[in-house]
């Protein structure tokens, strides 16, 4: 599935890598615990309601590339100056992350674990 088709199925707004939405991602994981992104192996989307610059730095030490925000969290200008340093796409949706996962899951994109 490409960024741009998860950005229209979630109605979300994309904060960072608007370039870069033509990616095809196939795995997401879903978490606000950051010490669970840390033991990550692949390079999935972060679905997360977890906006704060921990979370970029964290997604930046795990290889992750494209952040989900969820219930309507924007990141501020020093997590998109952060994000953008390390290359990384930043979705925001007003979805729940149980909403959001509910549509990426019936969309076809599959689950980490």
């Amino acid at each position: 599935m490409t960024l741009q088709a998860i950005v229209d199925k979630l109605d979300a707004t994309v904060g960072l890598g608007a370039d870069k939405l033509d990616m095809d991602v196939e795995h997401c994981f879903a978490s606000d615990l950051m010490s669970d992104v840390l033991t990550l192996k692949d390079t999935p989307v972060l679905i997360t309601g977890l906006c704060n610059v921990q979370t970029i730095r964290t997604c930046d030490m795990a290889n992750l590339d494209v952040v989900i925000f969820v219930r309507g969290k924007r990141p501020t200008e020093d997590m998109v100056e952060l994000a953008d340093e390390n290359g990384m796409v930043l979705i925001c949706t007003q979805y729940s992350m149980f909403k959001t996962c509910g549509i990426l899951y019936g969309a076809g994109m599959k689950p980490l674990y």
